[in-house]
């Protein structure tokens, strides 16, 4: 479905090529204002048919968000993950969401570096009905604070009039809008005071799905009691306008573009016979005004994504026969590691006309020699087959949505593929479909939060199959520590020759058994997959002597997967 606005999380459920093309804005939650640096977890109970489907998940088996992005460890990351979503819808504005902490300031101006459009500054008062007891006590912001930070840090960097600055967390008046304004925003986020107009009546109960109005739940019977009204939040909206223009009218300003950053309107309350803390309160820093030494106090640019020259475009020159008429069609490419984010902006384009199921398999059949860039398949869509003889970068396959990916090295290589990594860290993170064949090593965070595509690897490095909630990995080489940290879902085989694997392997929430029938069935059909695509050496001599070879096979079954699948059998016995 449609949203004005998307978040791109850190768990990347549903996340795919035709969700991110069906929005205006796609935002990235770094964190939230009322957990900041906290990931979530969605029990299984909560995890119905519905969500199960829009997460691309199992039902009855529950979900967790990792604390960070895993594709976001530096500014530069975060650049990367932009240029993606951008990409992937070039009509959306791309905004990041930040929290209100010291030194947000500093992240904004590394931000609005990193070309993103929009900055949002979250308190830490909004959006608590879910959260940790004791995240809501202790941790976060106001986004007072924050706001003032952010604002003051741009325009001191000349980086202000390059981005859209919003704020939220409890605004719930037009005088918190004309604060936000003066402080240095010019959108502002209303939620909770919303929420309530519906029919919330914040009894913080979102977490247990028994909220008594029918507003948090997925339960049929409580959602029979949501009385909420469309005109109510209307008519909020139009009273929170009518109170900010009467507020900008006392001041003197005719528009938000006059007021925005006008902290010299604003002045501290006297305190009066208060408490020995408060009447030390000096509230200078948030009320400073930064000298404006170039732009302007609001956003007048338009940031610079270089699309221009992305070779996407000669991509979809390519593919118009198989977009428009579904003809198959077949092309070659030389690129390099400056070729950022192969094929999504192509996927962009299939998801527009053909939308959620894409085309039929191997309608456009692209090869790429060289060292792609980051991001190489990025949210490629169904009926996309890529082929890249060389190498490829970090994020390979991130979002896959349905495409097939095949890499294999150079033709004149003097090294053994299997020994050697050929793609770097983080493939396949919040896939949702599609396939990956890889011939040599891969780095670190394999496949994590997979959640439905299907790889073939000679080796991986630490963290494979990390978060996983679907799909099936096969492994046949060597895995580094803590492989299925936190995997809920999905299936993996190990080909575990040194038989060291149970001691790289993070079994709190997986079991370790051996191969059954339907298991070698669907590992000698990927192997023969792979020898097809990918010439593979390791995968040949497996086949060729598998009654020996299979013995070497570990099977990692999630605990809370397996106990849903045995239910489900028992049901259907029974019926």
């Amino acid at each position: 479905m449609r949203s004005a606005i998307k978040q791109i999380a850190s768990a990347r459920f549903g996340v795919t090529s035709y969700y991110l093309t069906n929005a205006d804005e796609l935002q990235i939650k770094m964190a939230q204002g009322a957990k900041p640096g906290e990931g979530g977890q969605l029990p299984g109970h909560k995890v119905d048919d519905w969500i199960a489907k829009v997460r691309h998940a199992t039902p009855g088996v529950g979900l967790i968000s990792p604390p960070p992005h895993h594709d976001i460890y530096s500014i530069e990351d975060l650049a990367q993950l932009i240029f993606d979503l951008k990409n992937a819808n070039r009509a959306a504005r791309i905004n990041v969401k930040l929290v209100s902490k010291a030194g947000v300031g500093t992240i904004a101006a590394g931000v609005a570096k990193a070309h993103a459009d929009v900055i949002l500054v979250s308190g830490y008062d909004g959006g608590t009905g879910a959260s940790p007891l004791t995240s809501i006590q202790h941790a976060g912001l106001p986004w007072e604070l924050g706001l003032a930070e952010a604002h003051q840090t741009l325009v001191k960097n000349r980086l202000r009039s390059r981005v859209v600055l919003q704020t939220d967390g409890q605004l719930k008046t037009g005088r918190d809008i004309a604060i936000a304004t003066l402080l240095g925003a010019e959108e502002w986020g209303v939620a909770t005071a919303a929420l309530v107009t519906a029919g919330c009546i914040m009894m913080r109960k979102c977490h247990l799905n028994t909220c008594p109005v029918g507003v948090a739940t997925q339960d049929p019977e409580l959602r029979k009691l949501f009385t909420g009204d469309p005109a109510h939040v209307v008519n909020l909206f139009q009273f929170l306008a009518e109170e900010l223009r009467e507020i900008m009218a006392e001041l003197g300003f005719r528009t938000i573009e006059e007021m925005v950053g006008q902290s010299d309107a604003l002045q501290m309350r006297p305190i009066d016979n208060a408490d020995w803390k408060l009447k030390h309160v000096n509230l200078a820093p948030i009320l400073y005004k930064e000298p404006n030494t170039g732009g302007t106090l609001y956003n007048t640019e338009t940031q610079d994504h270089g699309l221009a020259h992305v070779l996407d475009h000669q991509l979809i020159e390519k593919a118009q026969p198989a977009i428009l008429h579904n003809e198959p069609v077949f092309a070659q490419f030389e690129v390099k590691n400056t070729d950022r984010a192969i094929g999504t902006m192509l996927s962009n384009e299939i998801s527009k006309v053909h939308k959620g199921t894409g085309l039929p398999a191997d309608t456009i059949n692209f090869k790429c020699f060289g060292s792609a860039g980051q991001s190489f398949g990025a949210f490629a869509a169904k009926g996309l087959s890529l082929t890249l003889e060389g190498e490829g970068n970090d994020y390979v396959g991130k979002g896959l949505s349905g495409a097939k990916l095949v890499i294999y090295p150079f033709g004149n290589i003097n090294y053994v593929p299997e020994q050697n990594i050929i793609i770097g860290n983080v493939a396949l993170y919040g896939a949702t479909s599609g396939e990956l064949y890889i011939r040599g090593k891969a780095g670190e965070r394999f496949a994590v939060r997979n959640s439905g595509a299907t790889a073939v690897v000679e080796g991986i490095g630490d963290h494979g199959c990390e978060y996983m909630t679907g799909g099936e990995v096969l492994v046949i080489g060597d895995t580094g520590t803590n492989f299925a940290a936190g995997m809920s879902g999905g299936l993996a085989w190990v080909y575990d020759v040194k038989g060291d694997f149970t001691k790289k392997c993070k079994r709190e929430r997986v079991g370790l058994v051996r191969l059954q029938a339907g298991d070698t069935e669907r590992i000698t059909i990927l192997l023969k997959n792979h020898i097809r695509l990918t010439n593979s050496r390791v995968a040949e001599f497996i086949l060729s002597d598998w009654v020996n070879q299979s013995r070497h096979f570990v099977k990692v079954f999630p605990k809370e997967y397996k106990a849903v699948l045995v239910q489900r059998s028992l049901q259907v016995k029974i019926n």
